[in-house]
Order: C-alpha cells, then structure tokens, then sequence
C-alpha cells in the first residue's frame, strides 16, 4: 500500500501556532501531533530521519530503497511518491518553509541550494555515529518547539543548520532503480507538479513551469519521454494539460479577482498581456475583458 509521508492526513491540520510556528513543524513519523493546517505541498520542503522500516522513494524515471537508517531530503519542487513495504518507518521528520530558514537579511534560497537542486541525491545512508548526533537533534528540536522560551524558532533554525551541513558532509551512497509502470508513474507526477502551481494566491505570484520541457527538467525526464508517458496514460497530450489547467486558472481569476488582465497575465507566466489576450481569444472565442463579463 502506497504511503506518501509527505500528504498524509495527519500533517494536514495546522493551527494556532506562533509566528515561526506557520513555517516549521517538527514530529515523529506517525504521530498525532505532526499536522500542519495549512501546509500545502508546494510550500514546504522535508528533511525525515529515518531509523527503521523499509520503504521506497519514488521519482518519475528512478526510484530508491530505504531500508536502512537515512537522512532523506526533499524539496516541495519535484513531485514524488513513498511506498512502505511494512507500515510506516521508524523515525522523525521536519517540515519547513524556505522563509524560515532563510531570513531577510540572507539572499540564499533553498531551491538554488545543491541539496535540493533537481537531480540531486536526496537520500544520505547513516552509521552509527550519525546516527545519534542527528537524532538528538531532532530530538531537541522538539523540546524547544514545545517550550515557551521567545526565541526557541531561533534555535531550531539553528539546529536545521546542522542537519543540513551534516548533509553536506555526507556523501551521498544509493542504488537506483527503474520502477514498474514507469509511464504511468511519469503521467502522475507530471500532474501533481502542474496542480502544485495552483491557485495563483496572490497578485506577485506567477506559475514557474508553462512548458512541456519545463516540467521535463524538473521531473529530470526527456521532454520525449515525459509527451508520451502523459498521452499513453491520459488520451492528451501534455501541452494540453498545460493549457487546460491555465485556462482554468484565468477564469477563476477573471470571475473571483478584480485583478487587472495584465497582473492575471504575469501571474500565469504570459510576458505580454498581448500573448495572454491572443491565448484566450484562441481558446474561448472572447477576450479577457468579454471572458469576464461573460463570466
């Protein structure tokens, strides 16, 4: 049966928590208390130590055996799966921000971070002297998230630092494999990263992937492959996905929003209202401004 840690139900309620709180959340892997209420997957990246059970790591054309203790990074960028072969593993899990890390006054970001680039190997086995250093602290993590002290979102940023250069220390040593129903498997992800995009929330936000190869690149797939996974699997082909789902998103703007046409075009990744105006009329019939009166 198929378990993916990153959406359960569990890690999706989130409430009341401080400021900090919104952007980082620290629990053992199965527990009640690691629900996130408005944690949406395209916000949060994860970093899981895992210390028992076996599992499988799933990306689009590559997959990953876990069956031994591991420090295993992802980033909320490149949509994957996890599979348990024998329940949920043993172990604790983070989820952050990249805000929370990354404060205003340090330009860095996470997605430009070589642990987290796409292609990147995300899953670090651990001996046994790692194995200790990084449990305990992830175990003190917890104790200052549960604390009262004003600055405990300080420490624990303090402490995901050394998660992360220890991962940077670390050399990553994994086996690959092929999984089976690779096209379909392919399609899936494909869909997942397309729906991650949506809603465009607010105004300054804009859809970073709006081509066949952009999705390619980041499911680290030949734009080939990945065209014909997703019409094998759908009957469409994946430019129309693509424009479907945006032409979706345009009239939910356009009805909803008092968004200028001009703002809905940048936040759906057109450069020129012009090129957002001949979309539509292309595939509706009727301008933006007509849509929404229509609407």
């Amino acid at each position: 049966m198929e378990q993916t840690l990153i959406s359960t139900a569990k890690e999706d309620r989130f409430a009341g928590l401080p400021p900090g709180g919104a952007q980082f959340r620290v629990s053992g892997i199965g527990e009640d208390q690691c629900g996130l209420a408005s944690y949406n997957r395209r916000d949060y990246y994860k970093i899981s130590l895992i210390l028992g059970g076996s599992s499988e790591l799933l990306y689009a054309s590559r997959g990953i055996t876990i069956d031994r203790p591991a420090l295993v990074l992802t980033t909320p960028i490149i949509p994957y799966a996890w599979e348990a072969r024998d329940g949920l593993p043993r172990g604790y899990f983070c989820l952050f921000a990249n805000q929370f890390l990354y404060t205003p006054d340090r330009a860095e970001s996470l997605q430009e971070a070589n642990l987290f680039k796409v292609g990147a190997d995300p899953v670090y086995f651990i001996d046994d002297q790692q194995i200790t250093y990084l449990e305990s602290i992830f175990q003190r993590m917890r104790m200052e998230a549960n604390s009262e002290y004003l600055y405990k979102y300080d420490i624990i940023r303090s402490q995901l630092n050394l998660i992360i250069h220890e991962a940077i220390k670390m050399q990553p040593s994994v086996a690959y494999f092929n999984p089976p129903n690779a096209a379909a498997r392919i399609a899936r992800l494909f869909l997942d990263l397309l729906e991650r995009q949506f809603p465009v929330d607010a105004p300054s936000s804009t859809i970073l992937f709006k081509k066949a190869g952009d999705f390619a690149s980041q499911l680290s797939v030949h734009v080939n492959h990945l065209n014909a996974a997703v019409q094998e699997v759908t009957g469409k082909s994946t430019t129309t996905h693509i424009n479907e789902r945006i032409l979706g998103e345009a009239r939910s703007l356009l009805h909803y929003t008092d968004r200028s046409v001009a703002e809905i075009a940048y936040s759906l990744g057109f450069e020129y209202p012009s090129y957002f105006n001949n979309f539509i009329k292309k595939h509706t019939g009727s301008t933006p401004l007509a849509l929404r009166k229509i609407l």
